[in-house]
């Protein structure tokens, strides 16, 4: 079951504090390497590096 979603605010640095039950629930944990980016309207996606790394290494699409 997926938690309700938490607010969060971004600061003036351009950071913001994702709430550690979130991450443990993606199964991101302190010191994950991630890939950030946008999917648009709003919305950002963050992926385990290695996950992404081996998805594009199946589909043949590494450089």
């Amino acid at each position: 079951m997926l938690r309700e979603p938490s607010e969060v605010e971004i600061d003036e640095n351009g950071r913001a504090e994702i709430p550690m039950g979130i991450l443990v629930e993606a199964g991101l944990t302190p010191g994950t390497r991630v890939l950030a980016y946008s999917a648009g309207d709003g919305r950002i996606v963050l992926r385990r590096a290695d996950d992404a790394l081996a998805e594009l290494a199946e589909t043949g699409n590494l450089s």
